[in-house]
């Protein structure tokens, strides 16, 4: 029994491994138009960053399609604060953060915005539909080839970076945060 609960404790910790997801055959691929689901489920639209070089400690010059491949965002334009979150509709931790996310965004005095990567997730109609029932309202890009794993470091999902207004990642946090409090205080530390 202690070490059933030992196992469950480090999962929890570790956050999602990539090998954990799904995969898609080709006769599960939806007919869905993703786009529509998407824009009924609340989701703003992706930004469209205007074109910047690359800044040094930023995000790589990857581009990832909106949720739904209505649009392309390029991640090394990108800039804040923003937290960025790496997170699939089947990894319990990101279940878990979910709440905390929704209440920040929705925050009028929080102190960054909030873009979502749905990362290895074969299902993206599911993610759309996770989103819409936790009440994420804002932009999701989607990664379900792992592309930024490298690039970025993605040891496993849940993980969250904080961007600076000029670009460059300020922090990282790895593993679902607690609680909303803890969520706005790493962000506040990071961007002081």
């Amino acid at each position: 029994m202690r070490k059933a609960v030992l196992a469950v404790a480090l999962l929890l910790l570790a956050g999602c491994a990539p090998a954990a997801a799904p995969t898609r055959t080709p006769e599960s691929t939806p007919s869905v138009d993703l786009v529509a689901a998407r824009r009924a489920a609340g989701i703003a639209d992706c930004p469209q960053p205007k074109p910047s070089a690359p800044v040094r400690d930023g995000l790589p010059e990857l581009s990832l399609e909106c949720l739904g491949g209505d649009t392309t965002v390029s991640l090394a334009a990108l800039r804040g604060p923003t937290v960025i979150n790496f997170w699939a509709q089947w990894c319990l931790p990101c279940r878990q953060e979910a709440t905390f996310l929704a209440e920040f965004a929705a925050a009028p005095d929080a102190p960054a915005g909030l873009l979502g990567i749905n990362y290895d997730d074969p299902q993206p109609e599911w993610a759309i539909e996770f989103a819409r029932l936790v009440g994420w309202g804002y932009p999701q890009l989607q990664d379900p080839q792992r592309t930024t794993a490298r690039a970025v470091g993605v040891p496993g999902i849940p993980l969250s970076l904080l961007l600076d207004a000029e670009g460059r990642v300020v922090a990282r946090h790895a593993g679902a945060f607690a609680s909303g409090p803890e969520l706005r205080a790493w962000v506040e530390k990071g961007l002081a």
